[in-house]
């Protein structure tokens, strides 16, 4: 087939060109000559029309085979600046989303929404145990039945959607959390509170998964702004959920419990949209799961970077719990606050952890997360040293230090430990997701033991050192 590019516009190259095209297909004896045409707009074409040809002249009759090539010749040579629909592709060349921020800071409300009702069942317990007689035993038996719904069932949701993604996972998993919210506000039995407990850890087990796939997913590649934006809701909602029972709960009784799931049911309706966006990307989440990796690291020193993230984890929250349960009762009685002032300190270094945990994502994105684990767990040690030797303005200063340091390093982790395991981004951020609240918990629970027996100035001298586990950074290879 011959190929002209000397007529004197398009109109008259295409002419000839069909001319040829035919004496081809009906005369084997014509060669197929590849000259380039003048014309930019036909190149595509032309080719197109080249490769259809040779392959009918070389099996005449397979009309299905010739209708196959045809469509394939056309669409690969698709202009790149036509529309193209959001669909994944069998393309050989990863795909990205762009940055859908009003999907993250959906994600993110939600996250708030969760970790809220999350911090108000701990909140209540003071009212459960006086209204139920209950004993210290059964209060840590709803947290346990709690803990081991919202922990450890994580990673295996996580585990199981990677394989077979739903996007109705999220508000089947707010419904979990409306029930058990509706349960606590009207059961009257030790039982069914354990039931109501259970409920609402089903819900927060499946939302941290695929809300923290969602979020990577909306990123554009941005992982640690969008991981950062996520996790900051959750901690706004944790810091606000004491406040929130203290002002509607507390004082008028278990009934007003119910009022809570109002923001379940807003919850709800935020999440059902949120999975119709992930359900019209759902192919391409498809496609970026069955991607290798690209790291180049063996299966054990993959398995090794994660045991040393696992142990920079618990380095952080136990430090980090050892705060946020016990810092008012260290203030009130190493310096005589009231519980009013207490509450305060509290609060500022609150707002330093949410602060922390947004920038930590963006700058991990640019300098590599690696070294912002490095920086922000080993880099806290210092500071966390100092604390015990303090006076009031200086240990007001330092929890807000310690608060931004500390809290900057979860989003670093949970992107890094994604990327050395790609294609389980849901198992992986059930995994750790997982490990902070089984930490805290264990953590919690194990210093107010210490507290007990050593007295409250002893814990914080002894976890100061916690953050020197961070040297154990060194041994994480460089993803990024």
């Amino acid at each position: 087939m011959l190929f002209y590019r000397g007529g004197t516009d398009d109109a008259e190259c295409d002419a000839k060109n069909r001319e040829a095209s035919s004496r081809a297909l009906f005369d084997p004896s014509v060669k197929t000559q590849q000259n380039v045409a003048q014309s930019p707009r036909k190149m595509a074409h032309w080719r197109a029309q080249a490769r259809v040809t040779h392959f009918v002249i070389n099996r005449p009759g397979d009309l299905k085979t010739f209708l196959w090539m045809n469509i394939m010749a056309t669409s690969d040579q698709r202009p790149a600046t036509s529309a193209q629909p959001e669909t994944a592709t069998a393309s050989t060349t990863p795909q990205t989303s762009p940055l859908v921020m009003r999907i993250i800071g959906a994600v993110a409300l939600a996250h708030l929404i969760n970790d809220l009702i999350q911090a108000i069942l701990p909140s209540i317990y003071p009212m459960l145990k006086a209204s139920y007689d209950l004993s210290f035993t059964q209060i840590g038996l709803i947290t346990l039945t709690f803990q081991i719904t919202a922990s450890l069932l994580q990673p295996w949701v996580g585990y199981y959607t990677d394989r077979h993604p739903n996007p109705l996972v999220l508000p089947v998993g707010s419904i979990c959390t409306l029930i058990g919210i509706v349960m606590m506000s009207v059961v009257g039995s030790f039982p069914l509170i354990l039931l109501a407990a259970a409920l609402i850890g089903i819900g927060s087990s499946t939302f941290h998964p695929e809300a923290s796939r969602i979020a990577r997913l909306a990123s554009g590649g941005r992982f640690g702004l969008a991981q950062s934006t996520f996790q900051v809701g959750g901690n706004t909602g944790s810091a606000f959920g004491p406040l929130l029972a203290a002002a509607i709960i507390i004082p008028f009784g278990q009934g007003n419990v119910a009022w809570i799931g109002l923001f379940a049911l807003f919850s709800l309706g935020l999440l059902y949209a949120i999975s119709r966006w992930y359900r019209a990307h759902l192919n391409l989440f498809k496609l970026k799961a069955g991607q290798a990796a690209t790291h180049g690291l063996s299966r054990k020193r993959v398995i090794a970077s994660l045991a040393v993230l696992a142990f920079l984890v618990f380095s952080k929250f136990f430090y980090m719990t050892s705060l946020t349960s016990y810092f008012t009762f260290y203030l009130i009685e190493k310096f005589d606050l009231s519980v009013a002032s207490s509450q305060l300190h509290l609060f500022l270094f609150l707002g330093a952890v949410a602060a922390g945990t947004f920038f930590g994502g963006p700058i991990g994105d640019r300098i590599g997360r690696k070294a912002v684990i490095w920086f922000s767990i080993l880099g806290a040690a210092p500071f966390t040293l100092a604390l015990p030797y303090a006076d009031l303005f200086w240990t007001s200063v330092l929890s807000v230090i310690i608060g931004f340091v500390l809290a900057s390093a979860f989003s670093a982790i949970v992107v890094y430990a994604q990327e050395l395991v790609p294609g389980n981004v849901g198992m992986i951020a059930g995994i750790f997701f997982g490990l902070m609240f089984g930490f805290g918990g264990i953590g919690a629970a194990l210093l107010g033991y210490l507290a007990d027996s050593h007295g409250i100035l002893f814990v914080y001298t002894l976890c100061s050192y916690l953050p020197l586990l961070g040297i154990l950074a060194i041994l994480l290879p460089r993803t990024k």
